[in-house]
């Protein structure tokens, strides 16, 4: 499908990015956004400028009636002004994503699921920069990728972190490796059931051809049935034991070493204690980038070289403070309950637990059975009163008022010599907050100023 002229709901990184994509491809923009701030003031400014028609605190229906098709960012509901209009029931609408693939030259990476896209997306840019591919990474972890597509000179490969909102308006979108981390319940505040968010998930596979790669987790069902449908080759990766006859991709072995299967290839990539991240989601995580990274032709010696190098990213079981002999955890991009409980199947010591914020519609006792090393949680935030509700009569529970900075300032008189204070809310930040960004940096501002 070509362009004419598209509406653009949403200002903000993507549909800015997306803004200026079209116009430098000779499309007639109408770009709107519901808020009026002064980031948006000068970006409208900026494509003003540049031809676009910009409007911020309203939606001209009529307008976006004209257009070919609607580019929306992933913040904006299915249900939100303009969409309850029933006259826009007619107009298409994608994702940034699907609109910025239509100009890349480009092979794309496509990563997605719950947890770990942003850790994994991560990796396997840092593999293929090891290993001299020319990549960059793209998509949900931050760069819009209509910003590549602009590039005058496009990189090899763009590894693009999806989220379910960005799936949920694709039409022709198709990577030629694609990746799913793992499947539990999320965004309950936006779908109406798990289901509905799997849906999403599962139009990462609905342009696969035999051509196409799928990295998927083998020790998740869900994984497993969403992608049962999907053409293409399946390298596994699993963290519970040894692939099974037949099977290609990687594992762990009995002595925690990172293995690869694939075709006539068996090999070692590294130990597990040679990887610089906790936990072993993130030995997950690294199983799925070396598959794919195998994928675009890493050699082996530069795989190794860059599983070893790799650091990690911010506000994921980022350790912010060590000093008084207490470890200060920032794992604030743990907004939905499975993603915070992976950060305390981590943990191996006595763990003060900041839970909380906007809460997103799950239940926060699916926590329990991994609270061993939890010897009190601190509740706080709008979801403060449910998780004491949930969590009380099994496991020390406080619920704080108040502001952010007292809730650490609490965890810093309970927390002694040989404690972790982890921050890992299970819920959004949009109660305190911006983002999870601006959460996790004053955990770590705070957990420094307290010891400085």
């Amino acid at each position: 499908m070509s362009f004419r002229r598209i509406g653009v709901l949403g200002l903000a990184r993507s549909g800015r990015a997306a803004a200026e994509l079209a116009l430098a491809q000779g499309i007639g923009v109408y770009a709107a956004d519901a808020a009026d701030t002064a980031d948006l003031r000068e970006g409208a400014s900026v494509l003003g400028r540049l031809g676009a028609d910009v409007e911020l605190g309203r939606f001209d229906i009529d307008k976006l009636l004209g257009v070919d098709a609607i580019v929306v960012s992933p913040g904006i509901p299915p249900k939100a002004p303009p969409f309850n209009d029933p006259r826009m029931a007619g107009v298409k609408r994608i994702s940034e994503v699907e609109f910025a693939a239509r100009f890349l030259t480009a092979r794309i990476i496509a990563i997605t699921g719950t947890n770990g896209k942003s850790t994994t997306t991560a990796l396997v840019g840092h593999l293929l920069q090891t290993g001299g591919i020319n990549a960059v990474v793209a998509g949900n972890i931050g760069n819009a990728l209509s910003n590549v597509a602009l590039q005058d000179v496009q990189p090899a490969w763009v590894v693009v972190e999806v989220s379910s909102f960005q799936l949920a308006d694709i039409d022709e979108f198709t990577p030629a490796i694609g990746a799913l981390t793992n499947l539990a319940p999320d965004h309950l505040d936006r779908y109406e059931s798990v289901e509905a968010y799997y849906a999403d998930k599962k139009k990462l596979f609905i342009n696969s051809s035999m051509d196409t790669i799928w990295v998927l987790n083998g020790d998740d069902p869900e994984v497993m049935a969403l992608a049962n449908e999907a053409h293409g080759r399946r390298l596994l990766f699993k963290t519970s034991g040894p692939l099974q006859e037949g099977e290609h991709g990687a594992f762990i072995s009995d002595e925690g070493d990172l293995m690869l299967k694939v075709d006539l290839l068996r090999a070692k990539l590294v130990n597990r204690s040679e990887l610089k991240l906790m936990g072993v989601h993130n030995q997950a995580n690294a199983l799925a980038a070396s598959l794919i990274a195998i994928g675009t032709g890493v050699p082996l010696p530069s795989l190794r070289d860059g599983l070893r190098s790799f650091t990690g990213l911010p506000h994921r079981l980022q350790v912010v403070s060590t000093a008084g002999d207490v470890t200060w955890i920032n794992d604030s991009k743990a907004t939905n309950v499975a993603s915070a409980a992976v950060a305390l199947q981590s943990m191996t010591q006595p763990t003060v637990l900041l839970l909380g914020g906007r809460h997103k519609g799950e239940p926060y006792t699916e926590l329990l059975p991994h609270m061993q090393h939890v010897k009190r949680v601190l509740a706080y935030g709008e979801a403060g009163d449910i998780v004491a509700h949930d969590l009380k009569g099994h496991i020390a529970v406080e619920q704080l008022s108040g502001s952010f900075e007292s809730v650490v300032a609490r965890a810093r008189e309970v927390a002694v010599a040989g404690d972790a204070v982890l921050l890992s809310p299970a819920c959004s930040s949009y109660d305190m907050f911006r983002n999870y960004e601006e959460r996790g940096n004053a955990f770590a501002r705070l957990a420094q100023v307290q010891h400085g």
